[in-house]
């Protein structure tokens, strides 16, 4: 009969698990020195060893001849708490068995002492699911436990274990296993299995299961009816789009191309991806261009393995980070849409209709990816050419989706890291501005001839240009507001507008964040500069004509110091 291989594969000894030595290391001197405790708490994410780790414990806490601290798993004891038959050592899924009767019951067989064993031992796996009555009564026999006795318990959740249990157990915690550590056992278990497995289709298991090895040896296990185990069976096993339809799907995003977004979408529809999974992987994709645009130095460690790094770094360059983050952001929006929605497929397009085109979903995320690409677009050098007029977010530079990940020895050194040149670095604006115009903060257009340099520039003229620039981006009724100089006018010098308007109704309407975005765009394309924008309120002395400091020395009183 056929084992699957997480079971087939599960350690029966301390020296055979996996990654968690900080641990079993531990327990092996405890088990040598006989310096035990009557109460282990064993906490850790799903597939980490937790509950082999207990099982192992239980088998040593009664082994006749232990080995340096393991079980031998040749003598009575050993065989029969591994085979199940003997009843001293119970297992009890707290998840299943979480109410306080099902505790009084384990209560009142524990203080029998054990038949065929030395100590009698409760192994409670998922403990967190108990009510907290079972919890209460749990804590009486913690508190005064007969000498034969041992609990075991495990949560993935320690936070809903309550502190006066905590406070009995001896807590041990275990990590997520690096993806190095899955990778290199997984090609162990596949030599010995006689399975072919590809180095690549090994690491893109190993950053699937997340730290995880039960999930590891289980998608292994799932993939291996295919003759060779490469990362194309890997994708397809797994119903996932694959890395290099995922790029793309995120590239035409980019690129603003809604139709072919939608196109490769219905393909993968077809091919049965999962709505759900799709934004997943999509997510993914960008939280690792998010961790090399903010920390380009800390190599693959943070990155999830699913992703070759030539295709992030085209990614980075692309966007920046405020437009990383909103589009993170939308996309688990949807995700959360998506759980409870009648149709996920219609909420998957509707998340990629709405990362094509930003502004039909206007928030402060996107206003600030707005800002942020205006801002990199005036301060980045002659960008790549662009490939279509429709796409002017898409520098024509090309995504490798065709093949599998290479690693490029040309960029990446030997420690896989990104060489940090490769991206445009975003400094403040203050490193930007043109210092010399501060000695002439007039002088706007810098094509302008040498002698108009020192000529004044007609504010009420440069507020016309900008008003009917913006005017097909503002709503109607602000027009006449901002053309009428009695309730607003604009004062503009080398890096700032200042427009003051009339307070109450009329300030309340323009003094938004997306009205003063849109009048700042089109004061940057009439200057040709990248302005700050304030907004004050005019008084009624704005207009009024100023007089000289100098017409005040003529009374005596008056002191200049």
């Amino acid at each position: 009969m056929y084992q699957a291989l997480y079971r087939k594969w599960r350690p029966k000894t301390f020296d055979g698990v996996v990654g968690q030595k900080h641990i079993t290391e531990t327990l092996k001197n405890q088990i040598i020195t006989g310096r035990l405790s009557h109460a282990y708490l064993f906490i850790g994410t799903r597939g980490t060893g937790k509950t082999t780790c207990a099982k192992i414990l239980a088998k040593a806490l009664n082994c006749q001849h232990p080995e340096n601290g393991n079980p031998c798993g040749k003598c009575p004891a050993c065989v029969g708490i591994e085979d199940g038959s003997i009843l001293d050592v119970v297992e009890i899924d707290a998840a299943s068995n979480n109410g306080v009767d099902n505790v009084r019951q384990l209560r009142e067989e524990a203080v029998f002492s054990p038949v065929s064993v030395k100590k009698r031992v409760y192994i409670i796996d998922e403990v967190h699911m108990l009510s907290t009555a079972a919890f209460n009564a749990l804590l009486k026999i913690l508190e005064e436990p007969p000498e034969h006795l041992t609990f075991i318990l495990a949560t993935t959740e320690l936070n809903k274990v309550p502190a006066t249990i905590l406070s009995r157990c001896q807590r041990h915690s275990f990590k997520r296993l690096d993806a190095d550590v899955i990778t290199e056992y997984l090609e162990h278990v596949a030599s010995c299995e006689g399975l072919k497995l590809e180095h690549e289709a090994a690491e893109l298991i190993a950053g699937l299961a997340e730290g995880g090895m039960r999930d590891a040896l289980s998608l292994l296990d799932q993939c291996s009816g295919a003759g060779d185990i490469t990362v194309d069976t890997v994708y397809s096993a797994m119903g996932l789009a694959g890395n290099r339809r995922t790029a793309k799907l995120l590239d035409y995003t980019v690129k603003r191309n809604t139709e072919a977004a939608l196109e490769l979408f219905d393909e993968l529809w077809t091919d049965g991806k999962d709505p759900a999974t799709l934004l997943g992987e999509l997510n993914t994709l960008l939280r690792d261009c998010m961790m090399l645009s903010v920390a380009p130095r800390a190599g693959a460690n943070l990155l999830s393995g699913r992703f070759d790094k030539e295709i992030l770094a085209v990614f980075c360059k692309k966007l920046t980070k405020a437009e990383l983050l909103c589009r993170i952001n939308t996309v688990s929006d949807y995700l959360i849409k998506i759980r409870g929605a009648k149709s996920p497929r219609l909420s998957a397009e509707m998340c990629l209709v709405a990362l094509c085109d930003p502004s039909l979903t206007e928030g402060l995320d996107e206003l600030r990816a707005r800002v942020s690409r205006l801002e990199y677009d005036f301060r980045s050098a002659p960008r790549a050419s662009y490939a279509d007029d429709d796409e002017d977010l898409a520098p024509v530079e090309d995504i490798p989706y065709d093949g599998p990940p290479v690693r490029s020895s040309t960029e990446y050194d030997d420690d896989d890291e990104l060489d940090v040149s490769q991206f445009t670095e975003y400094q403040p604006e203050d490193d930007f501005l043109d210092k010399a115009a501060a000695a002439n903060p007039v002088d706007l257009n810098p094509d302008a001839p040498a002698e108009a340099a020192n000529a004044p520039v007609d504010n009420a003229l440069l507020w016309s240009e900008i008003i009917d620039k913006a005017e097909s981006s503002l709503p109607v009724g602000l027009i006449p507001i901002l053309s009428d100089p009695t309730q607003s006018k604009c004062e503009v010098d080398y890096d700032t507008l200042r427009l003051h308007v009339a307070p109450g109704f009329f300030y309340d309407m323009i003094n938004k964040q997306d009205i003063l975005m849109r009048i700042r765009e089109a004061a940057n394309e009439v200057t040709g500069r990248s302005l700050k924008i304030q907004l004050n309120e005019l008084s009624s002395g704005d207009s009024e004509p100023t007089r000289s400091v100098d017409e005040l020395r003529k009374f005596k009183e008056v002191r200049f110091i």
